[in-house]
């Protein structure tokens, strides 16, 4: 398979099984373009962990730390990332346990930024502003997937309106993108009362809150599928899809590398440590669309 696609042959790539997942793109290839989709999560999977050793912010972070929130404000959010950041990536809970502490994290995060009365005017200048980053490789992503017709479904639990933002900024927020996530709802004077439900979080990102969009149906065809993620959340993302004939999992391992690697290659097919580029799936994406 490293003839056809040379960047798995990278330092950072882990295969449990490389012959199930030589089949696995075969049959993406066979079954061609006009039957793929990408579904991928956003924060640390298409934006970057770090740069020059420190961390890069999610969609949420940007807002926490930036200039329209109060330092009291910043200290709240930072002081609920340290309590239930550690949680959310701790092997050893379960879902059960970790879903409801999940909702209360995001449920006061969310509250902490409506008392903020956050402008709807300040979010181009706020993404401006941040150190956010798209992964190296994402223009050729982006491309090749627009120029291709092949639909992106982004399924973030991070904040709509500025994921949004850095990819308009990068250029490359094309027709074939599609994003479901947490979005913010403003008064008529821009200022921010409120988040739209559904409530998205690291581990309800499945059915249950795509009920009512209809997205997967009207994309009933697109049966093969590459699901991009960071976490153990992600894999649920293409629960949706009415039938999926192939699909091929690709995880990011950011964080912790040495006690999650196990858990990590038994659920993706190909798993990214350390890896702060697309080159991997911008490679697969090469041999499957080449004509």
């Amino acid at each position: 398979l490293c003839l056809q696609v040379p960047e798995l042959e990278k330092a950072t790539v882990r295969i449990r099984q490389p012959e199930r997942v030589r089949e696995i793109i075969e049959s993406l290839r066979e079954q061609g373009v006009a039957k793929l989709q990408v579904i991928s999560d956003f924060d640390m999977t298409l934006s970057r962990f770090g740069c020059n050793g420190r961390r890069c912010p999610t969609s949420h972070n940007i807002l926490d730390t930036s200039r329209v929130i109060s330092e009291d404000g910043k200290k709240k959010l930072k002081d609920l990332l340290h309590y239930y950041y550690p949680i959310e990536i701790d092997p050893n809970r379960t879902l059960e346990e970790k879903c409801p502490l999940m909702v209360e994290w995001w449920t006061k995060a969310h509250e902490l930024l409506v008392q903020q009365k956050i402008h709807k005017s300040d979010i181009a200048q706020i993404v401006r502003e941040s150190e956010a980053m798209l992964r190296y490789g994402h223009g050729d992503f982006f491309d090749q997937l627009h120029k291709n017709n092949v639909p992106l479904f982004i399924f973030s639990a991070g904040v709509g309106d500025i994921l949004e933002e850095i990819i308009r900024q990068a250029n490359v927020f094309y027709s074939n993108v599609n994003v479901v996530s947490n979005y913010m709802g403003f008064n008529d004077d821009g200022v921010l009362t409120h988040f739209k439900g559904p409530l998205i979080h690291t581990y309800n990102k499945n059915n249950t809150v795509l009920q009512g969009t209809g997205y997967f149906q009207q994309l009933s065809t697109r049966t093969s599928i590459i699901l991009l993620g960071d976490s153990m959340g992600d894999l649920t993302m293409a629960d949706g899809v009415p039938s999926v004939e192939s699909i091929l999992k690709i995880g990011f391992l950011n964080d912790k590398v040495e006690e999650r690697r196990g858990k990590y290659l038994d659920s993706y097919d190909i798993v990214l440590e350390s890896d702060e580029t697309l080159d991997v799936v911008n490679g697969i994406l090469r041999y499957i669309l080449a004509e």
